[in-house]
């Protein structure tokens, strides 16, 4: 026959499982769109404050492109093929899609530091995306973006925008470099 425990420990017992109950039940009622509560004035972890930065930033765009390409009041756009320029196949001109010169971007929160990158455009196209600041306080992010930097840089001139594939390992290091490197590149565009 088996032994019933002491009331002492059935009692803690079942206080350890009615707060789990009640945690659980929270969490699932402020998911659905329970009241705030104080949690909501913690501080933001990074991973919280990167995409927030990343929505903000594609609000931007999203408004700078809806903005540059509907038409001004009073103002003509030229056609294409009245638009000055070397022509090749009858196809867009080759001087590229940004204006030459460098652009810095907005610093970007890469958890262990701040990821700020400039933009060299010649030709109309990125030549270089020059890392001003990255995490360089820790071992780990100096090896770390030691080995991401190189990759990212290649990236961004292969992809000639600031989308590209993040470096497995360095996460936090390769959004920041996307955020940054699109905010210079929204100076540089045409």
């Amino acid at each position: 026959m088996a032994s019933t425990p002491p009331p002492s420990t059935r009692g803690r017992l079942a206080l350890s499982l009615g707060l789990i109950i009640v945690s659980i039940v929270y969490s699932l009622w402020q998911r659905a769109g329970g009241s705030p509560s104080a949690a909501s004035t913690a501080p933001i972890s990074p991973g919280q404050s990167y995409q927030a930065a990343n929505k903000a930033l594609l609000q931007t765009l999203g408004q700078l492109t809806a903005s540059s390409s509907a038409p001004q009041p009073g103002s003509t756009t030229p056609s294409p093929s009245s638009t000055p320029g070397p022509m090749m196949g009858g196809g867009p001109m080759m001087r590229g899609q940004y204006v030459d010169g460098s652009y810095t971007g907005s610093p970007a929160d890469a958890y262990y530091g701040t990821v700020q990158v400039k933009a060299v455009i010649q030709g109309g196209k990125i030549a270089d995306a020059v890392f001003l600041d990255h995490p360089h306080i820790y071992s780990n992010s100096i090896y770390i973006n030691d080995q991401a930097m190189p990759l990212l840089t290649q990236e961004a001139i292969t992809a000639q925008s600031a989308q590209v594939d993040g470096v497995s390992g360095a996460t936090f290091t390769s959004e920041a470099f996307k955020q940054s490197l699109a905010s210079a590149l929204i100076k540089a565009k045409i």
